[in-house]
């Protein structure tokens, strides 16, 4: 029988949605590493064979490099975490990659504050 190649990807995203899921309870319950503080995994991307998995994250507090270096270095364990939860044959090698995007957040609201705060002062 063959399946549709539509629905393939479905199952990607769905998979890629579980391990975040998952790597979120594991990383905030299980990971005791002190250079891991307070993360938010933003993302995954996972291969389509299932066998890296790209996982987006960024900081609270804390240093970005001392961060990844962390998380890539208990990438093991957390894939053997991983491997006990999920019910699929390959579970992906992780690499974990500090994403930016809450920082330039704030960089433009701060730049979009201050142009609004000068220009609020021209008109006066």
């Amino acid at each position: 029988m063959v399946r549709k190649a539509s629905s393939m990807p479905h199952r990607g995203f769905r998979v890629a949605d579980q391990i975040q899921r998952d790597l979120a309870e594991l990383i905030s319950r299980e990971l005791k590493d002190p250079r891991v503080g307070m993360i938010t995994l933003s993302g995954v991307e996972v291969t389509p064979d299932y066998a890296h998995a790209k996982v987006h994250f960024s900081i609270i507090t804390g240093d970005p490099v001392e961060t990844t270096t962390g998380l890539n270095a208990a990438a093991g364990f957390l894939r053997n975490g991983l491997f006990k939860r999920l019910h699929i044959h390959t579970v992906p090698t992780l690499h974990f990659i500090f994403d930016r995007t809450t920082e330039r957040a704030s960089d433009m609201n701060a730049l979009i504050s201050t142009a609004v705060a000068s220009r609020s002062q021209n008109e006066d």
